[in-house]
């Protein structure tokens, strides 16, 4: 009987995370195209979800991600590029990827959106060598409806991920473990 090496999984793992990104289509257009792509994703959250602009006007930063990109059989992956504003103004760019294992198989894409609560998230953000989500992260899930699932409660956390614009099929889509690290578009 054969089984599979830890050598395998690995190869497979990361074998999935390179054909995730593949499909992704920002591609290496430079700054201006993320830039342009970080633009809609902020304007079509503050014009379909009321809850989400008001986080814009209280957060000390946020990092648009405006597609990514996840794919899955057994292993899978997830990649995307955005940028970190301050004051609505882009101060860098990061890359989110995620690997996973488990019981899982499609492709689905998706945005999503940290805000950065406090000086101190943010800072902690920034000076981090490759951030990972985790559970300090508190979700504001959309509904159908538009609201964006903040209450005060959420509003108190550091940091905030709001998912949404997910089209494919994979079920739910989580920001848990990826990691986000600085690069040069």
């Amino acid at each position: 009987m054969t089984g599979i090496s830890r050598r395998g999984m690995i190869l497979s793992g990361s074998a999935m995370l390179g054909l995730s990104a593949c499909g992704n289509g920002i591609g290496s257009q430079g700054a201006e195209r993320l830039d342009a792509r970080v633009d809609a994703t902020r304007d079509y959250l503050r014009t379909n979800f009321p809850g989400a602009a008001d986080l814009m006007t209280k957060a000390a930063g946020i990092l648009y991600m405006p597609l990514v990109t996840e794919a899955g059989f057994v292993f899978g992956g997830a990649y995307g590029r955005g940028a970190l504003r301050i004051n609505d103004v882009t101060v860098d760019y990061y890359s989110a990827t995620q690997a996973s294992w488990g019981l899982q198989i499609g492709a689905q894409q998706y945005a999503h959106a940290l805000f950065f609560m406090t000086q101190e998230a943010l800072a902690d953000f920034r000076a981090a060598d490759g951030w990972a989500a985790g559970a300090d992260i508190v979700y504001a899930l959309p509904d159908r409806g538009g609201s964006a699932g903040v209450d005060t409660t959420t509003t108190l956390a550091p940091v905030i991920g709001f998912v949404f614009g997910q089209s494919g099929f994979i079920a739910g889509a989580t920001l848990q473990g990826s990691k986000y690290t600085r690069i040069i578009p």
